[in-house]
């Protein structure tokens, strides 16, 4: 059965599952509320504090090396990848997104792991400071709800 409604923390259980965060510190005002709406909605599952691993990397590029090191470490449930790109005058913008994005979703496949992708891209600082705390709430109910479903199917 096949659920299209968004879980809420109230939904969702945690409790026992280790998730490993990796956070870009460029656009740190970004990335630091994206990281504390994220932790706080793991917590409010049922993730317990010893179960979070929490790193930082330079930018979104830096992300998914970081996932992989993770990945390869073992013993996650999920990995969350957070990071904020806004658009810039040249063409690097399309090369961080494309990129970093594209690492992210081949260490899940290739892993097996469910990797939650908060790396927001956005037009302008406004649009960033509009999705940060709602994107950083989603990471977590999506590491925790894919965790959860991936222990069922193993």
């Amino acid at each position: 059965m096949l659920n299209a409604e968004k879980g809420s923390a109230a939904t969702l259980n945690g409790h026992g599952l280790r998730i490993g965060i990796v956070q870009a510190r460029w656009n740190e005002g970004i990335t630091n509320a994206l990281a504390d709406a994220c932790r706080q909605e793991l917590l409010a599952t049922g993730v317990q504090p010893e179960g979070i691993d929490h790193v930082m990397v330079p930018g979104a590029l830096e992300v998914p090396v970081a996932l992989q090191a993770m990945a390869e470490r073992g013993g996650y449930d999920a990995l969350i990848a957070l990071g904020c790109i806004i658009r810039g005058e040249t063409y690097h913008f399309e090369l961080v997104a494309n990129e970093s994005g594209a690492g992210v979703t081949r260490l899940s496949l290739d892993y097996r792991l469910p990797i939650a992708n908060a790396i927001i891209t956005t037009e302008n600082l406004e649009q960033a400071i509009e999705r940060q705390t709602e994107k950083g709430l989603d990471a977590a109910r999506v590491a925790v709800e894919m965790a959860t479903l991936l222990k069922t199917l193993k």
